[in-house]
């Protein structure tokens, strides 16, 4: 209790956030209900019929799970093994500049892009490799060769998705890697110099295991959203022509849950992913320690 009153002002100052999390993170976790239920708009959660595990089962049977399912995997494996790289190569790179000027600029034109909302990105994808009015395809046509269908072609989709998430997302990635940089002591690149050791040697011994925890840490966060896989960006880019490679559980979930306004089928599938997300950073949490690593708690 004397602590408590010693430090009243600290707990204060924690207070507003404490009341964030639980209106907007706890309480909200109530309508997980809607999951087990036979959801009636006019009836609410409380009025509403039990049917137990039903809707599992209507999610697990239907035709389109595992064609979303296969397709949110594929794309979320493509987001960690072609985004997370990229970005510690960026912040290397940026953190070799030893012209501050020209590191400024560099940081400031590959993180721009990130404040850019996905409708704006596609407007410029759009204006690029629209069917017959894209400059690009534009360009393919006046060399008279066969125009490609970039956005409407199913093996071009996928690639597609990944492109423009390096091109928006790559340069502010790189911030939390070169924070990381920062902090290592430069003393151990002054005894690794006097020791002999070359550039590098010294990226190899010192730069990377000092940035491996926090590598660590991201990789497990992004193994909790490994069943997100950008509804955002997905949607936007999505049409009918490439469902087969595109269609995700986020926007299947969109279409049952607020287009056919099947509510307890949408919730369903949200407590799916979250159940799998949370399994998924407790397992990867306990490997990181295995492996040397802290993990997160």
């Amino acid at each position: 209790m004397e602590t408590l009153i010693r430090k009243r002002w600290l707990y204060a100052m924690m207070l507003p956030g404490l009341i964030y999390y639980l209106i907007f993170h706890y309480l909200p976790m109530g309508g997980l209900l809607i999951a087990f239920k036979d959801y009636n708009l006019f009836k609410g959660i409380w009025g509403s019929s039990w049917v137990g595990l039903d809707n599992f089962r209507i999610l697990f049977q239907s035709n389109d799970f595992p064609i979303i399912m296969k397709n949110t995997l594929i794309i979320s494996v493509y987001r960690l093994l072609f985004n997370m790289l990229p970005d510690v190569m960026l912040a290397l790179m940026l953190n070799e500049i030893r012209v501050r000027w020209f590191k400024r600029v560099v940081q400031t034109i590959t993180y721009g892009p990130h404040f850019l909302s996905w409708i704006i990105v596609y407007g410029l994808v759009f204006s690029f490799l629209a069917p017959g009015s894209g400059l690009v395809t534009n360009f393919f046509r006046d060399l008279g060769w066969a125009t490609p269908e970039f956005l409407t072609n199913s093996d071009l989709f996928r690639p597609l998705l990944i492109v423009t998430e390096l091109w928006k997302s790559t340069g502010f990635g790189a911030i939390i890697y070169l924070a990381a940089l920062a902090s290592i002591s430069p003393e151990l690149y002054e005894a690794a110099i006097v020791d002999g050791a070359g550039r590098w040697r010294r990226m190899w011994h010192i730069t990377l295991p000092g940035i491996r925890e926090v590598f660590v840490l991201l990789l497990i966060i992004r193994l909790g959203h490994i069943l997100d896989a950008g509804f955002d960006q997905v949607y936007i880019f999505l049409n009918a022509r490439v469902y087969d490679v595109g269609d995700i559980i986020d926007t299947w979930v969109f279409r049952r849950g607020l287009e056919n306004l099947e509510f307890s089928i949408a919730a369903t599938a949200g407590l799916f992913k979250s159940v799998i997300g949370l399994v998924l950073v407790i397992g990867a949490n306990k490997l990181a320690k295995k492996v040397g690593g802290s993990g997160i708690w």
